[in-house]
């Protein structure tokens, strides 16, 4: 079972794509607060986060675009199904 995705054990959770999304928006948030700080540290740190935001938003879209595969494919996914849309459950 996932933790924070959804699927059929766990209808509440979220997209992918979404959870990423929040978290790029928090670390841009964190960014916010460092930009003024001159020290090395903190501008190593922002040179980190700056990476890993592009990678996070090369993720999300990689996460949209699968989602739009599995709609296209095999419709939204249905919440009245035990079924997933492809692999297996479990």
């Amino acid at each position: 079972m996932t933790h924070f995705l959804a699927s059929q054990a766990n209808a509440n959770g979220f997209k992918l794509e979404d959870i990423l999304t929040v978290i790029r928006a928090d670390i841009i948030k964190r960014c916010d607060r460092i930009i003024g700080d001159n020290r090395h540290e903190a501008a190593q740190v922002l040179e980190n986060n700056i990476q890993i935001l592009q990678l996070l938003s090369q993720s999300i879209r990689l996460a949209e675009d699968s989602t739009h595969v599995l709609d296209r494919s095999f419709g939204p996914a249905s919440e009245e199904s035990d079924e997933p849309r492809i692999g297996t459950s479990g």
